[in-house]
């Protein structure tokens, strides 16, 4: 059974499908870290993304995995623990720029599209319905209004001890949410056959709850 759940960013998917993964005994496969972890490696290196043949090298000395230890997820890149890195928003702005470049989704195509068929997953993302996991049985689009997503994110901040401003945040999703849109490969959509579930005023135990009626339903069917 796999689950595709695609939506913008902070939107809550990860949230969402790592908690739903946990009540539903699926493996959670976290895409976004991937990407980041990707994009982390491109910053440090200073890797001019534009210049192909440098890119395609740099891909080439990256190792990704991801561990769950006390159900808490760990992010490494070439061995190293990078889970916090990953989060900054300089990182996710280079995520959402190399994510929709070719040999970055090459690099993590095969390796997601084979852990979902040996496994019962939940795997979130922007493109996850429409064309990893096209066939999933059950595709959830999960959105919520900019300015709930940027509170969010600026609570998540707040939290973490930084002193973030809210408007700068919600122009950043905007344009995030602009870029994901309308890039030529694999760009942010909902799915046809896609429930949209929509979070703005709902509690992540009731969006999970929704997910799991969803998973139900099409265990019935098949």
């Amino acid at each position: 059974m796999n689950i595709a759940i695609d939506g913008p960013a902070g939107a809550g998917k990860s949230t969402i499908a790592r908690l739903a993964a946990k009540k539903l005994g699926f493996l959670y496969v976290d895409t976004g870290a991937m990407y980041r972890a990707i994009a982390l490696y491109l910053l440090w290196n200073e890797t001019d993304i534009d210049d192909e043949e440098e890119l395609k090298k740099a891909l080439e000395r990256i190792n990704i995995n991801i561990v769950y230890e006390n159900n808490v997820q760990h992010v490494f890149l070439n061995f190293q623990d990078v889970s916090a890195e990953i989060r900054s928003e300089k990182v996710s702005i280079m995520a959402s720029k190399t994510s929709a470049l070719q040999p970055v989704r090459d690099k993590l195509l095969n390796l997601q599209k084979d852990i979902a068929t040996k496994n019962n997953v939940i795997m979130d993302g922007r493109d996850i319905g429409t064309n990893i996991l096209p066939n999933a049985e059950v595709k959830i689009y999960l959105d919520a209004s900019v300015e709930v997503r940027a509170k969010r994110r600026f609570d998540e901040m707040k939290n973490k001890g930084e002193n973030p401003d809210l408007e700068s945040i919600k122009l950043n999703i905007i344009a995030r949410d602009e870029q994901d849109m309308n890039r030529k490969i694999a760009p942010l959509k909902k799915a046809e056959d896609a429930t949209l579930i929509d979070s703005s005023y709902m509690s992540i135990d009731q969006v999970v709850d929704k997910i799991i009626s969803l998973e139900r339903e099409a265990n019935k069917d098949k």
